[in-house]
């Protein structure tokens, strides 16, 4: 136990190195300083005995946690562009969870040094496994996301952005942009979170001004979605409701509009597990791409034709610009990369980790 406490506590302070030397080569004492206390960083759940209003009070904490994150970046590191901005306040998420991993794991290796609690340290090694899992990958998604490379998560922006190719873009709201294409005989508003930092964007607020304007004949969302033990990664599932995870303010923000204007709403979803989401793309979810545009197609065929539709990319954009020509360099990396990888499997002579950092 105290091994693996000590592993975790390594992370957590090789990702305050690597943020902080993303931002400046030779970190002063100021810098460190700022990111020590900011790992600290916390957000309180709202009171929630009385659950009316209680998505307004999330939103309302969200909108401040994300506010906060924002003024971080500009003080520590004012010299940087936006899109570098944004990709190291996901970098600041991921360095605070590997951080608040190590200080649990720790915490319960005291209390049963401190105890002798032989229950509780079998308790904590029986779990130990999962959570040094969700701790390495973690660890390497800090790194991709500081240095705005794309991860699983950013499948459904990366299909927003193929769908919208050179068509024009708008900004319509802050962070989210939407491209207006036809699809068999129907015009689409495809809404994906601004790239190539890392944004998740409000798209709810996108959506409603959509259907404020436009007469919707169908919701589509596009997006990763954790697989079982068993099953292979990059498999397409269809569904209906909305596919969005997080804390669930926008998902019922959304389901609201979509419920009084009773708009049917289908989803498509790619299959990874937790750490291929938020660690590096690989080949197999990138080369998901054809099989959830042909869903999207035969969603798009239960409309007729002339109506509009919405089909929305849901996830981190981190990684995954706006133009065809930022595509294809987002593409040409995941295939080096997966290059890199066989070369690593073929040398070694049998598996290694997939999340391996190359």
């Amino acid at each position: 136990l105290e091994k693996t406490a000590q592993d975790l506590e390594r992370m957590s302070l090789e990702s305050k190195r690597f943020i902080a030397k993303s931002i400046s080569k030779r970190p002063d004492k100021k810098l460190r300083n700022s990111l020590n206390m900011f790992f600290e960083f916390f957000a309180i759940e709202p009171v929630s005995l009385d659950p009316a209003g209680v998505v307004r009070k999330y939103d309302h904490i969200l909108t401040n946690q994300k506010d906060r994150f924002r003024y971080f970046v500009r003080q520590i590191a004012p010299h940087m562009d936006e899109e570098r901005k944004a990709s190291l306040e996901m970098g600041l998420a991921g360095g605070i969870s590997v951080h608040q991993i190590a200080k649990i794991v720790r915490h319960y290796v005291e209390t049963v040094r401190q105890t002798k609690n032989i229950q509780i340290a079998m308790v904590l090694q029986m779990q130990l496994p999962l959570i040094e899992k969700i701790a390495k990958a973690m660890f390497k998604g800090t790194k991709s996301l500081t240095k705005g490379e794309p991860i699983g998560d950013s499948f459904g922006p990366y299909v927003a952005a193929k769908l919208i190719g050179n068509s024009k873009t708008t900004e319509l709201e802050e962070d989210v942009i939407m491209g207006k294409i036809k699809i068999d005989g129907r015009t689409a508003f495809v809404l994906k979170s601004k790239g190539p930092g890392g944004r998740l964007g409000r798209i709810d607020k996108a959506i409603r001004q959509i259907i404020s304007k436009n007469r919707i004949a169908r919701v589509i969302t596009v997006d990763a979605a954790s697989k079982l033990e068993g099953e292979k990664t990059g498999t397409v599932a269809e569904g209906v409701g909305i596919a969005m995870g997080g804390p669930g303010v926008e998902r019922f923000n959304i389901e609201e509009l979509v419920v009084n204007k009773d708009i049917p709403v289908d989803s498509i979803v790619v299959k990874m597990s937790q750490e291929e989401a938020i660690t590096p793309m690989r080949k197999a979810i990138k080369d998901a791409l054809p099989a959830v545009i042909e869903s999207i197609k035969r969603s798009i065929e239960r409309t007729k034709k002339g109506d509009k539709v919405i089909i929305v990319g849901v996830g981190n954009t981190s990684g995954v610009g706006n133009t065809a020509k930022d595509l294809k360099r987002m593409e040409e990396w995941i295939e080096k990369r997966e290059r890199k990888i066989r070369a690593l499997k073929k040398k070694k002579k049998g598996k290694i980790d997939e999340n391996t950092d190359v």
